[in-house]
């Protein structure tokens, strides 16, 4: 897509945003409804469309992106009227007579800028907080997705006119194209390397900004877990989608005293969940691309691969891998992983590993496997990330009860459920001042009298 067809569909919004019609909260349901009954009847192509891309079966495509979409969009349909209300305020005393209110309000042309992982659910959640909170929305998701882009595609041509909601499909040039655009409000879901990229450019127009990132959340277990349970849910977040979640545990750091048992563990919850030739299961993923492959394969140790580490180069596919022991100056250790490759790190008291883990840039997601609730609450408390589980993984960002997003190195700003219509709204602070009385003592010329009211008032 062109430069000058970019800028005739935001052209479009900005005028249609202009008219007032987003403003009305039954047309934003109206149209969250439209969306929900479209997404209900491609359900097969979606789930056809992320097999070819990212290899997924029609069970986690269903429960981590198709599902996860209609939640978010139950969710808004029933709170959204509650979210856009205006809500009134306490009234200081020195402003009688008086009400306030806080009144959320729509940015405007809003972009969304998703990644390739989960391509689905990360374009239409943050679309459906912005249609929620009463934007118009050009969407852009990755080239590295076609087959997706296109059932996304589908839908919301089959849902909404251009000037509300537009799709721009291309790479990197129409990315650049789109960032020269000044929008209102700009989400972008992707690496750290192109958040730096697309922050700058908005900083041009000063534009603000939701930057959901990622880097390589850690996984504490300590010498009290339960390991059969723990290895169960670690194997499961790290390895759903190949390893290419944002919020997957990029390694273990665990107590040396319970690593080889921690280790064994792992290497049986594998073969139970994904066999004992991953490479053969259908329901196990694929890695995106050839440029990722080689990536991945290049960081793997094989010396000290304790399970797994077979690939198969025609179907972009590496088995689940284990890599034990693990230092923090190996190749796998430098970088976010982003693939199914768990490297496995030993402390030996749980402040060494806070302290670690704190000297480290804040990762998006914080995991805690123990039994001890007072070391789990100091960990959740102590170590600063996005967001986290104690004896889980992944499973709160699939919330809408709870924002999700990062902080420092791995994001800013949060999204899922009010949250995510925040993030969407400006809420304007507004005093409604009555006109059958006016107090003199703000007035010049000032006395004492005033003098000692305004101090009475304002303390």
């Amino acid at each position: 897509m062109k430069a000058e067809q970019i800028h005739a569909i935001t052209k479009k919004q900005r005028k249609f945003f202009a008219t007032g019609r987003t403003l009305d909260v039954a047309f934003r349901m109206t149209a969250l409804k439209k969306l929900k009954r479209s997404i209900e009847r491609h359900e097969g192509e979606i789930c056809q469309a992320l097999a070819q891309d990212l290899g997924k079966s029609p069970s986690e495509s269903y429960l981590c992106e198709v599902g996860m979409v209609l939640s978010e969009l139950s969710h808004m349909l029933r709170h959204a009227a509650k979210y856009a209300a205006p809500r009134r305020v306490r009234t200081p005393m020195a402003q009688f007579a008086a009400s306030s209110f806080v009144q959320p309000s729509p940015y405007g042309v809003v972009l969304i800028m998703s990644p390739w992982n989960y391509p689905f659910m990360l374009t239409m959640d943050p679309l459906i907080d912005a249609l929620a909170a009463g934007n118009t929305a050009v969407v852009k998701p990755s080239a590295y997705s076609p087959h997706t882009s296109q059932i996304i595609q589908t839908i919301l041509e089959d849902c909404f006119p251009q000037a509300y909601v537009a799709m721009v499909s291309g790479g990197r040039a129409e990315n650049q194209c789109l960032l020269e655009e000044p929008f209102d409000y700009i989400f972008f879901t992707g690496s750290q390397t192109v958040g730096k990229e697309v922050m700058r450019r908005a900083a041009e127009h000063l534009t603000p900004i939701t930057l959901e990132l990622g880097g390589k959340s850690p996984c504490i277990v300590d010498q009290t877990a339960d390991l059969r349970l723990a290895a169960k849910r670690i194997v499961f977040g790290k390895f759903l989608n190949c390893g290419q979640t944002c919020v997957a545990p990029d390694y273990i750091y665990c107590h040396e005293s319970i690593a080889k048992e921690l280790v064994y563990e792992l290497r049986r919850q594998i073969c139970r969940q994904f066999g004992h030739e991953p490479l053969h299961n259908p329901n196990y993923g694929k890695i995106i691309n050839q440029k990722h492959f080689r990536r991945l394969s290049a960081l793997i140790p094989y010396s000290r691969t304790v399970w797994g580490g077979k690939m198969d180069p025609e179907a972009l596919r590496i088995e689940p891998t284990i890599v034990y022991p693990a230092f923090w100056e190996d190749d796998v250790m430098q970088e976010e992983i982003f693939g199914p490759i768990l490297p496995i790190l030993t402390f030996r008291s749980t402040e060494e590993a806070m302290e670690k883990i704190n000297s480290l840039p804040h990762p998006l997601a914080f995991y805690y496997f123990t039994k001890n609730k007072e070391a789990a609450r100091l960990a959740m408390k102590r170590c600063l990330f996005g967001g986290g589980c104690i004896n889980d993984t992944i499973i709160h960002l699939a919330t809408s009860a709870m924002g999700f997003g990062g902080v420092g190195a791995s994001g800013m700003g949060a999204y899922h459920g009010k949250a995510g219509f925040d993030t969407f709204s400006h809420h304007k602070s507004i005093v409604d001042k009555k006109t059958w009385i006016d107090l003199p003592m703000r007035y010049q010329p000032y006395r004492p009298l005033s003098d000692a009211l305004v101090r009475f008032f304002l303390k």
